[in-house]
């Protein structure tokens, strides 16, 4: 049988989510760069689940953008734990000071994971 989608939200990018959607509020956040999908071929089943997500590249797009985003998406909602999933690559180590970035603002401390994928498609770290 085909494997199914378990993406229960819509939009995904980080430059189109409004930041008090309803699927943010009492949600651990996904925060995911561009290219992990295409690596990661368990992506939907590993990481999707119950989590919301957003997703952007920490290279290509407009990183001040994304940490005034994510700032706001904290902010407004419940948000019970962050979870980070970038590539090996350098351009994609740019997502974790964003995030770092946006929790500075915020008196909320939440727990964020760190996930790390190859290029070869495998969860290379995970803190």
């Amino acid at each position: 049988s085909e494997p199914s989608s378990r993406l229960k939200q819509w939009p995904v990018q980080l430059k189109l989510v409004p930041p008090q959607a309803p699927f943010f509020d009492g949600s651990n956040l996904l925060i995911v760069a561009d290219c992990v999908p295409f690596a990661y071929g368990n992506f939907h089943t590993d990481f999707l689940g119950e989590n919301s997500i957003v997703v952007g590249c920490p290279k290509l797009d407009d990183a001040e953008f994304y940490v005034d985003k994510l700032e706001k998406i904290i902010e407004r909602n419940r948000i019970e734990k962050i979870k980070v999933v970038h590539m090996e690559v350098p351009c994609c180590f740019g997502l974790n000071k964003i995030v770092e970035d946006a929790l500075k603002s915020n008196e909320k401390n939440l727990e964020v994971e760190d996930i790390t994928i190859s290029v070869e498609g495998e969860v290379k770290t995970s803190d």
